[in-house]
């Protein structure tokens, strides 16, 4: 539950380009169905992001039952959640290369395996250590493996609907979240942690189905041929690091990292807080649910808000009010009492945290411009990924030292207000200048790429040729004279 991440995020298209890290090597002489066999493709692409994202804040509500088992503290229980979020943050250039390698559907097969596997052994395991190795590293490799193919597939079988495949596949992070924290409680309350881990496991296995969906594009001989250079050029984008020259790329990345740390902390807490305030499992675990049902309707609206001809161009600074939104509201839920206060909470938080999920790659891609994208947006998972593994653990630690859920959430409050103002100040004096005529640029070649999609197609242009011929072979010049048949008047 900690990474109610996302990213999502579609949260954003560009949240959903979170494993843009990764190389796309797809035969570029294939068009873009848009349709057809993309609507399975998306699907899956659904089901994946729902596992990803939800599937470590899900897992949170096993932590009690974890602590009992191993006599442990809160601080070795959140390690879970974070080992689970940084390998889906921190695998990115791994996963390039397995992809570039053997495609994206095997990567995805074999990606399900490692995920239903791990909480499989997870089950079986009798120390936190093992969890941390089977459930943590194993089965966030497993989902990593699985998130980024699926973006990479769902971006070749979708072009002018691309932003609204992209909004669809996000939503499956929040409305997974809204199932997954209920069931892992049932499931839990009827076999126990183990018994949950074991069906869990089972569940997961439903990623290589959806990888037997990524049915990948043929590609014609001339696509082929050319296939190799391309290759080549996505390898040196990857490795390249001439965005941390640009002043406004160092600024985001920063302020993201400090974002990270607090900002998937609540979400991790929150129900371990409605139980020590009396409540029910089923009833702390509701409020996750509520959460997700809020996020499910706040991306896309932010999505639409950040779209609007007069908000585009200060989207920076809607990012930045967004994040001093989920800060404020990390410091009012410090003072929740009971559970009405925590379900507002929640409430405020899903549409917070929804808006940061739209918007975060977005704004990224406005700074870098889309020609440095993929090699920025993994550089800054990398440091978010270290963020992350700091973050809800050091919340547990303070947890375990004071007793008093107060103030894990002032931090993480304090810490996801910094980042905005870091972001925005950032952006006031170093970010906006620069990044105003790269934008232009980035339109300028957009619409001639459009520009050229428009052309006629090599066939049209021959028969334009011919007739132009016949015409001149049935109209021979006359010095002096303007033929004036229909054909030729203006």
């Amino acid at each position: 539950m900690k990474y109610l991440d996302n990213l999502e995020v579609a949260e954003h298209t560009s949240f959903f380009i979170m494993g843009a890290v990764v190389a796309d090597d797809g035969p570029s002489g294939v068009k873009a169905p848009d349709g057809g066999w993309g609507w399975a493709v998306l699907f899956g692409c659904f089901i994946i992001t729902g596992f990803s994202y939800a599937f470590p804040k899900a897992v949170s509500v096993f932590f009690k039952e974890l602590i009992r088992e191993f006599g442990i503290g809160y601080s070795d229980t959140a390690w879970i959640s974070s080992i689970l979020l940084a390998m889906l943050y921190g695998t990115g250039p791994l996963c390039s290369v397995c992809v570039n390698r053997f495609g994206c559907r095997p990567v995805m097969l074999v990606g399900g395996l490692f995920a239903s596997m791990g909480m499989v052994i997870a089950s079986f395991c009798t120390s936190i250590v093992q969890i941390y190795l089977t459930a943590g590293v194993i089965t966030g490799l497993g989902l990593a493996l699985n998130f980024q193919p699926s973006l990479i597939m769902l971006n070749r079988y979708f072009d002018k609907r691309r932003p609204l495949a992209n909004g669809l596949s996000a939503a499956g992070s929040p409305v997974f979240l809204c199932a997954l924290s209920p069931l892992g409680q049932i499931l839990q309350h009827e076999y126990g942690w183990r018994g949950g881990f074991l069906i869990l496991g089972g569940m997961l296995l439903n990623c290589c189905v959806c990888g037997a969906l990524m049915r990948p594009l043929e590609p014609p001989k001339k696509a082929e041929a050319t296939k190799e250079p391309a290759e080549k050029k996505v390898k040196k984008k990857l490795l390249d690091f001439s965005v941390f020259k640009d002043s406004g790329f160092v600024i985001y990345t920063l302020a993201a990292s400090i974002m990270v740390l607090g900002l998937f902390v609540p979400p991790v807490f929150v129900v371990s807080y409605a139980k020590d305030l009396g409540y029910q499992d089923t009833k702390a675990a509701f409020l996750l649910t509520i959460l997700g049902f809020i996020d499910i309707f706040a991306r896309p609206i932010c999505g639409m808000v950040a779209g609007l001809k007069w908000v585009r161009p200060r989207c920076v600074y809607l990012f930045s009010f967004a994040m001093i939104f989920n800060g404020f509201t990390d410091l009012m839920g410090s003072m929740s009492v009971d559970y009405g206060g925590l379900v507002v909470f929640c409430i405020f938080f899903g549409i917070s945290y929804g808006m940061v999920g739209a918007l975060q790659f977005e704004v990224l891609m406005a700074i870098v411009g889309t020609q440095k994208f993929s090699s920025a947006i993994g550089l800054v998972l990398l440091a978010e990924a270290m963020a992350v593994l700091i973050g809800p653990p050091s919340a547990g630690k303070l947890l375990d030292a004071t007793g008093r859920y107060m103030f894990v959430f002032i931090i993480a409050g304090i810490e996801v207000t910094t980042s905005a103002l870091v972001l925005a100040l950032g952006n006031f004096f170093c970010i906006k200048k620069k990044s105003e005529e790269p934008h232009t640029k980035e339109e300028a070649a957009e619409r001639e790429e459009l520009n050229k999609c428009e052309n006629k197609t090599p066939e049209d242009a021959k028969v334009d040729s011919i007739e132009v011929e016949q015409f001149l072979k049935d109209e021979p010049e006359k010095n002096g004279e303007v033929v004036t048949n229909p054909e030729t008047c203006v």
